[in-house]
């Protein structure tokens, strides 16, 4: 399902890949010259019109990172207003299909504990999230591992 046109005042819609690999997740660190600085984010990117949400995010990680994924659910929305635009962020939670994750632009990535997330320099409108993902992580490490116990 595709996003509803936008008005000029809108947010931007940006989706960000929330992907955990043995309790760790994946960020990726923006260039020196980006306006905001070089920070970390997760990756992702902006959504074009006509995708859905899943559709962005799936795009945006292939081409960022040469990765296939399955987009699981939306873990988090927040608006962030910028001195320079409005962004709507959507947090979704992400599952590694296909390939290893490099960055495509010569990109910094790591995988990060979640509690590590927080000393970290990341944009202000992630930080309402970084104090939740210590517990989110724990919760998916546990889903997890009972999956793979029980096969479902």
């Amino acid at each position: 399902m595709a996003g509803p046109a936008r008005a000029a005042t809108d947010p931007t819609p940006v989706v960000a890949a929330l992907l955990l690999r043995g309790g760790r997740l994946l960020v990726t660190r923006r260039p020196a010259t980006d306006p905001l600085g070089a920070v970390w984010e997760f990756p992702g990117g902006k959504v074009e019109p006509g995708e859905s949400l899943a559709e962005a995010l799936r795009r945006e990680l292939k081409e960022e990172l040469g990765i296939d994924a399955r987009v699981g659910n939306l873990v988090e929305a927040i608006r962030h207003d910028y001195p320079q635009r409005s962004v709507e962020l959507f947090f979704l939670r992400c599952f590694l299909v296909a390939g290893e994750p490099a960055g495509q632009d010569g990109q910094d990535l790591l995988w990060a504990l979640p509690e590590e997330l927080a000393a970290m320099p990341f944009p202000a409108a992630d930080a309402r999230l970084i104090t939740r993902l210590p517990q989110l992580a724990a919760l998916w490490v546990k889903e997890e591992s009972r999956r793979d116990l029980t096969g479902c």
